[in-house]
């Protein structure tokens, strides 16, 4: 594995926040403020129209990540650089050998134990939560809390992506307890301007 995942803001561009905007103008956004990471969640859009967007995207991020959230087939198809997992999509090995090594291959995990089965199968990075409530999906496992992630973020034996109700006021603390990246949805997604919005989550972050 060559590609790294950058360490940062991980700006979550969802087609269910902020519908006012088309994925391709928030990721756009997002990137102009500094965004090395993006993972595109396309769940209300339909796979014909999901495969273009992926392409613009990709096509226009630069050095940036694009990870697609759930979909092995279109991440790869879209020329995308990595893809996240769920407990109910593809199986993390089978993604890897349908992949291949250079890809990235992430998975939700809530416990350490997660952690060293994703990492057994395939994974090179995790998201770890919730940490905090969200609203921007329902999730069905109590938050975490920042206490209890430090201790996973700190034994995991994969870099950790911080995720749920990530926002600008608690991102330094997210990154203070270990976490690689921090997943930022409507936290991003929702502010007046996006891009001024990424650039202070990516100060934050690193502060």
């Amino acid at each position: 594995m060559s590609l790294k995942l950058p360490r940062g803001l991980y700006g979550l561009i969802d087609d269910g926040v902020r519908p006012d905007l088309s994925v391709v103008d928030k990721a756009r956004a997002a990137l102009a403020g500094g965004a090395h990471v993006l993972q595109l969640r396309l769940e209300k859009t339909s796979d014909r129209l999901a495969l273009p967007i992926i392409r613009e995207v990709v096509a226009m991020a630069g050095q940036a990540v694009v990870i697609v959230n759930d979909r092995v087939d279109l991440a790869k198809l879209g020329g995308a650089q990595g893809v996240h997992l769920g407990a109910d999509d593809v199986p993390i090995a089978a993604a890897r050998e349908f992949l291949g090594p250079e890809f990235l291959v992430g998975a939700t995990c809530r416990s350490l134990e997660d952690l060293h089965a994703a990492r057994a199968a395939g994974a090179d990075h995790a998201g770890v939560g919730p940490i905090f409530t969200t609203t921007t999906k329902t999730v069905a496992h109590a938050p975490l809390g920042l206490e209890t992630f430090a201790m996973i973020a700190r034994a995991s034996p994969l870099p950790v992506v911080g995720i749920a109700g990530v926002t600008l006021s608690n991102i330094n603390q997210v990154a203070r307890a270990g976490a690689w990246c921090a997943a930022v949805a409507s936290g991003l997604l929702d502010a007046p301007d996006i891009s001024d919005r990424a650039k202070a989550l990516q100060a934050a972050f690193f502060a």
